[in-house]
């Protein structure tokens, strides 16, 4: 804030200006009070001069956010100086200008800002004449389109008429930021509040506008409202469905990156009992070597140790029972392997199933997707119908008006030719003759009235029954977008109840990996227990090499056939793995057919709710035509009753009927 000061007081003395007392002060309490970001200006009556020095002072500011300036008494010169200088700020991102009475300069100072800056997100032009220059007002209109960080705008009490709307909606058709719009308190009229129909079809990001004291028809404001609704609801559709996007793709990648680490881990366990299995054949071979070396020394005692024959056959008896009991667990082992291998078949089984289940779960709803999609193009082609009926109706109105306005014209043309005659009779006939034919022609005209209220009867019932249809139409359209928005609520809920079942599956992958490394560890402790035991038995029994040969190969076999399960169940789990890959690009694709159907339904009953709101504007502009034909008629109905009482009366006639 400080610096602030300064910067406008070197300035002023550069300039040779006098600094205003008014903005001094108050610096000096912005100053005094808590540091903030607003400069609060408002009240004060600010010259051209400070005007030119405050510009040169926010030109390269970096303090303030917010600039109040409202009730200032700018002139136009000043304004333009203050904007200037604003055009290359970076900070401030709130602007009020209210109750200044800007008009043609300024409007065009306010085009060049919109143009130039790129950080304003509020402007308040409350109580100012903007709309009264057309040129200038265009200008800021211009610089409104190309504007692209403007969110709120503020023109009530402006003097905007139809023409200016006119420009205000064609920015409104090219820019795409700016969410709220009050244009209260002006002359905008049925054609501003047309044209602002017209550009709400194209804009899609205004949300809120408020539209009150315009003179504009409360049926104009209630499509303005639908408009509203509309953009708000697309808006948090968008944002719904990016939320759901991002989401899914966190929880996907959640799955990848878990599906990655579990194949490290297999990788990594599968690579130390490889490790492990090159240790045992290392040791087994270095204790053949030493049993060797061992029987090569025992041969030269052999001649010692008949003496002990006895105690060797008592040993070769519980070597016999020991090798007993090692093919009893050799048998059991084989018949856990065998169960592992049937438990896994089965396993395979079941999850080939439920993929089959889950795929025919995706064509059913393949399949109630394009039943729902063949209902509302159904229902899309009944609204046609619809539509087109009334049409016809309201050609057969138009119809009807023209043969009774037709009917009318010579029924009045008739009525002159006989008033024409009845003046040349009138010179030769006796006055008794003028009374009956007066009086003939009241009949007649009694007549025509009585016909023209059963034209206007039957008009009345025509507009009630177009309302009715109009009633039902939109209820309809209710009813459509409720089930559209049920089903895009299932269809999520199905996405959820896969991603459980992923999840499951995942779960149930883990718990098999688990328990095969349980199988393995005790199949690891086995071997190392009868490692144990054939060195025992190589040291007591020199008779029992080849036994333990033949054991050491029946090992060797054993540890292959691990081996070979082991890469049987890698590559299991790898097919798995692919198979579950190949679920995940079904599942994409479907979402992204899931969102292609979206998107086309959008786009559709957009494309009926426009040609809805075109129909309810022409059948408008139809009553209209239908309202001035009655008062047309009506005119001349009044002309001809006092074109009568004129003749009946023997005043000369002056008849001037309008087209």
């Amino acid at each position: 804030m400080e610096d602030f000061r300064r910067t406008y007081l070197r300035l002023c003395k550069e300039g040779g200006v006098d600094p205003q007392e008014s903005v001094l002060a108050q610096l000096q309490e912005t100053r005094g009070a808590a540091a903030g970001s607003r400069l609060d200006l408002r009240g004060h009556s600010l010259s051209v001069d400070t005007c030119a020095v405050l510009g040169r002072v926010l030109h390269k500011d970096t303090l303030f956010t917010e600039l109040a300036l409202s009730d200032c008494m700018l002139t136009e010169e000043g304004a333009k100086l203050l904007l200037n200088g604003l055009c290359a700020n970076t900070t401030v991102k709130v602007l009020d200008l209210k109750g200044n009475n800007l008009r043609s300069t300024g409007a065009e100072a306010l085009g060049k800002l919109l143009v130039r800056n790129k950080t304003l997100c509020r402007l308040v032009l409350e109580w100012n004449a903007l709309g009264m220059w057309e040129e200038a007002f265009s200008v800021f209109c211009e610089g409104l389109a190309t504007n692209a960080c403007l969110t709120q705008l503020d023109l009530r009490n402006n003097q905007i008429n139809h023409q200016g709307a006119s420009e205000l909606c064609l920015a409104l058709k090219r820019n795409s930021t700016l969410q709220e719009l009050d244009v209260r308190w002006n002359n905008i009229g049925l054609l501003g509040g047309r044209s602002f129909l017209e550009a709400l079809q194209q804009n899609r990001t205004l949300t809120h506008l408020e539209m009150a004291g315009n003179n504009i028809p409360s049926d104009t404001l209630k499509a303005l409202e639908q408009a509203m609704d509309h953009n708000s609801d697309r808006q948090s559709t968008v944002r719904e469905s990016r939320s759901r996007t991002q989401v899914l793709s966190k929880e996907i990648q959640i799955l990848k990156e878990e599906k990655g680490r579990q194949f490290l881990s297999l990788m990594e366990t599968i690579d130390k009992q490889r490790d492990e299995m090159g240790r045992s054949t290392r040791t087994t071979s270095i204790h053949v070597g030493q049993l060797q070396e061992a029987l090569n020394e025992r041969k030269s005692v052999v001649n010692s140790l008949t003496a002990k024959f006895q105690m060797t056959e008592a040993a070769l008896a519980m070597s016999e029972q020991k090798n007993h009991n090692l093919g009893e667990l050799l048998t059991r082992v084989k018949t856990e392997k065998d169960e592992q291998r049937e438990r896994q078949s089965r396993e395979r089984k079941k999850e080939q199933e439920d993929s089959a289940l889950r795929e025919g779960k995706l064509l059913r709803e393949i399949n109630s997707m394009s039943e729902t999609n063949v209902q509302l193009k159904n229902k899309l082609e009944k609204m046609e119908s619809r539509c087109k009926s009334q049409q016809d109706q309201i050609f057969e109105l138009k119809q009807e008006l023209t043969n009774s306005t037709a009917e009318l014209k010579l029924r009045l043309a008739q009525a002159e030719e006989r008033l024409e005659m009845e003046k040349k009779r009138s010179k030769h006939v006796h006055c008794g003759f003028v009374c009956e034919s007066q009086r003939a022609l009241q009949d007649r005209i009694l007549k025509l009235e009585g016909q023209r209220i059963q034209l206007e009867e039957e008009l009345s019932r025509a507009k009630a029954a177009c309302v009715t249809e109009r009633a039902q139409a939109e209820e309809e359209q209710g009813k459509v977008r409720v089930q559209v928005r049920l089903e895009e609520q299932q269809r999520v809920s199905g996405l959820e109840e896969k991603l459980r079942g992923l999840r499951q599956s995942r779960d149930e992958s883990q718990s098999h990996c688990s328990q095969q490394k349980q199988t393995i560890a005790e199949l690891q402790a086995r071997s190392g227990q009868q490692s144990i035991e054939t060195d025992g038995l190589r040291r007591r029994i020199e008779e029992l090499q080849q036994e333990l040969s033949g054991k050491d190969q029946e090992k060797v076999a054993e540890v292959s056939r691990v081996r070979v399960e082991l890469q049987e169940q890698m590559g299991h789990l790898q097919a798995e793995r692919t198979a579950q890959g190949g679920l995940k690009e079904k599942i994409a694709a479907l979402e992204r057919e899931m969102k292609v159907l979206a998107s086309n339904h959008r786009e559709a009953t957009l494309d009926k709710e426009s040609e809805i709101s075109s129909l309810f504007e022409k059948l408008r502009l139809r009553e209209a035509e239908i309202q001035r034909m009655r008062e047309d008629e009506a005119q001349r109905a009044s002309f001809l009753q006092n074109a009568i009482l004129t003749y009946v009366q023997g005043s000369p006639l002056h008849y001037s009927p309008k087209k």
